[in-house]
């Protein structure tokens, strides 16, 4: 037990995932308690963190997608509220849970990507490299937002990885989306494109650069279609 704040009312705040609550208080109960989360957790801090863990995880697998979203959006800022070991313990399951739930859930994780893989231990961080690249394929292909806001968390996630690692594994995600057929989505891929090249020769990685300037030349500056070549000649501009 804990004694911040009255048991009673930490016993009301943990009886709203009860489903019978939704029937009769409110159909959005579990939605409002999820949204609370975070500042029930940090007024209790992360040694009361036990009181709340069986909630969230029953949150998180809410049958509502509202729900699971609302974490979603609050699980970087729970990650920093609880620590690095138990969000190694607690949350990257539900982070990982989240990856592959519906697009609407997903969004919520990738507008924070970056801010929730900087606070992991570098080994399992290196873990996500193999991820990144899903988030490319969305259940709507219309949804052009989610692969922009893709490319923005790249761009800030660079610095979390060394330069063969990028070159392994974020450069191929760069180069499928400069020729996303949505010109908003290619326009912020070019700057991405110009970070990593800044990356690899930042940290003296020279041949890396060069092979990844000669694979643009040839993708793009040889392209036999003009926006091809219009992307090589924005990536310039844009460096």
């Amino acid at each position: 037990l804990q004694d911040i704040i009255p048991q009673p009312l930490l016993d009301q705040y943990l009886s709203m995932t009860d489903p019978a609550r939704a029937q009769t208080v409110d159909t959005e109960i579990a939605k409002h308690c999820a949204y609370s989360l975070p500042g029930v957790a940090l007024t209790l801090g992360r040694q009361n963190w036990h009181c709340l863990k069986d909630t969230y995880e029953t949150l998180a697998s809410d049958v509502q997608w509202k729900v699971r979203r609302t974490l979603a959006f609050s699980i970087h800022e729970l990650a920093v509220i609880l620590g690095d070991q138990l969000t190694a313990a607690d949350l990257v399951p539900i982070f990982n849970g989240f990856l592959k739930d519906l697009d609407e859930v997903r969004i919520g994780v990738l507008k924070h990507l970056y801010d929730f893989l900087k606070l992991l231990h570098a080994d399992k961080r290196r873990e996500y490299l193999y991820q990144l690249q899903e988030f490319v394929v969305t259940d709507n292909s219309r949804n052009w937002r989610f692969r922009y806001e893709l490319a923005e968390q790249l761009i800030l996630i660079l610095e979390l990885y060394n330069a063969n690692d990028v070159y392994d594994y974020l450069r191929h995600i760069a180069l499928t989306l400069c020729s996303d057929k949505v010109s908003e989505v290619r326009w912020i891929s070019f700057k991405l494109v110009v970070a990593i090249l800044q990356k690899f020769y930042a940290n003296s990685a020279n041949a890396l650069g060069l092979n990844f300037i000669n694979e643009l030349v040839v993708r793009f500056r040889h392209c036999s279609k003009w926006v091809g070549r219009q992307a090589f000649a924005f990536i310039c501009q844009v460096g």
